[in-house]
């Protein structure tokens, strides 16, 4: 089973669980996570490869989503969900694959098609970074920086640095072979998920285009949109607030 974090207790309200991205890890939600647990509780994942979950062969969405299904199962179903980029998408077919699990379905700036970039030049960076001089983590976002890395990736990069033991806690080279099914979108999986979807994107992002916005609605009917002024990808990291409040406003409506 993934590995996982819970903060607050149990309310009416369903429980949030909150599925990071693509190099990430549910530390980078701690913040929100707990915040958020004014009202509910909130769960926060290591996804497969990521973190402190299970290493695995594969990085595919339905794999991912079976992963997700299994901490919900065993937390307790239904929960709202909100999913980041890569964990979006694995939110996506969660919801549209077993539908009983999801009340409400939150995805922050990645839509379910297939992107025709690469995040391959972030592998390459972490690989060149040289973990035996490591001492702290400060050493390693000078190393990225270096490497052409802008400062909010660095940081969020090396939340995922065991400095102690000298290795990054993902497996970079599964996420490298499955890098096309990252970025892709699997076809097969039909909807529709009838619940409520929030897709919130950031303004100065490209990630949510309108033009496929007739896609998002053959596979989310119930789809709302809202975008955050000022904020790109990394949106819930550039804007926390401001994210914060979105979601607020998303799960408390009736």
């Amino acid at each position: 089973m993934l590995s996982f974090s819970e903060y607050g207790t149990a309310t009416d309200a369903p429980a949030l669980l909150i599925v990071h991205g693509l190099y990430g890890s549910g530390r980078n939600w701690g913040v929100i996570a707990k915040r958020l647990s004014d009202t509910r509780r909130v769960i926060t994942v290591d996804m497969r490869n990521h973190g402190d979950s299970p290493r695995a062969d594969t990085q595919t969405y339905p794999d991912m989503a079976a992963d997700l299904a299994e901490v919900i199962r065993y937390l307790g179903a239904p929960m709202d969900v909100c999913g980041h980029s890569m964990g979006g998408k694995a939110s996506m077919v969660l919801a549209l694959q077993h539908p009983e699990l999801v009340r409400r379905l939150i995805i922050a700036d990645i839509a379910p098609v297939t992107y025709d970039h690469s995040q391959q030049e972030f592998i390459d960076a972490m690989r060149n970074v040289d973990l035996t001089t490591l001492t702290r983590r400060s050493d390693a976002q000078d190393q990225l920086a270096a490497a052409g890395v802008e400062p909010a990736l660095q940081s969020f990069f090396t939340q995922s640095l065991d400095v102690a033991n000298k290795a990054w806690k993902l497996n970079l080279d599964v996420l490298e072979a499955e890098m096309s099914n990252i970025v892709g979108w699997p076809e097969h999986i039909t909807g529709p998920f009838d619940g409520p979807t929030f897709f919130l994107s950031g303004a100065t992002s490209h990630y949510l285009q309108s033009a496929y916005r007739p896609k998002i609605k053959a596979l989310f009917p119930n789809a709302y949109f809202a975008k955050i002024p000022g904020a790109g990808h990394w949106l819930h990291a550039e804007k926390p607030r401001a994210f914060e409040d979105s979601v607020r406003a998303f799960l408390d409506t009736a």
